[in-house]
């Protein structure tokens, strides 16, 4: 082989690999910032499902318990809230705990109502609720996997270079105080 030719293609292979690996990895953090928006709108479909339940437990709790102005206007207050938050994952949460934090309350007020919790239309909207919020926290688990690799990716070394480059912005995880984790409602029938 000519000595010229093994000179262009080191040249070559040291041009194209360090080129085709920056193309990888950016592909790479494009895809995996993708999954963080896919499973973001999971979530968000799951949290307005528990809005609208919410919305009509309350309504029906306001057939039983009248008397219960101040529960009930805090729960709807912390929803509106909810509903209208648009920021980024980490102050969404705040909100999303100030709403559970709520509706903990309104399960207190409800045991003090035992034909309400025998109301079949309260059982079954209880009972939507809680299905949701385990979807809700499954999807919770999948988004927050997503950022806990995007963001590893982005603070390893030598990838880390080409997130800075490419102006990869670390991603918030949506987490719940842990009280807001525990209002799961509980279902007995």
């Amino acid at each position: 082989m000519q000595p010229w030719l093994v000179i262009l293609i080191i040249i070559a292979a040291l041009v194209l690999f360090p080129l085709i690996w920056v193309v990888a990895i950016h592909n790479r953090f494009v895809r995996l910032r993708q999954h963080i928006k896919e499973s973001w709108s999971d979530i968000d479909v799951e949290l307005k499902r528990r809005y609208d339940l919410i919305g009509n437990l309350v309504e029906t709790v306001k057939g039983y318990a009248a008397h219960e102005r101040d529960t009930l206007q805090a729960i709807v207050e912390a929803r509106n809230k909810a509903i209208s938050s648009t920021g980024d994952p980490a102050s969404q949460a705040v909100d999303e705990t100030e709403l559970m934090l709520n509706l903990k309350q309104l399960f207190v007020v409800v045991e003090g109502y035992p034909q309400l919790r025998a109301d079949t239309h309260f059982l079954a909207l209880q009972k939507e609720l809680s299905l949701t919020e385990d979807r809700i926290a499954a999807s919770r688990r999948f988004y927050n996997a997503n950022v806990r690799e995007f963001n590893q990716l982005r603070g390893t070394f030598p990838t880390n270079l080409i997130a800075g480059a490419f102006n990869f912005e670390p991603q918030s995880f949506f987490e719940l105080a842990s009280e807001a984790e525990r209002v799961v409602p509980s279902i007995e029938l």
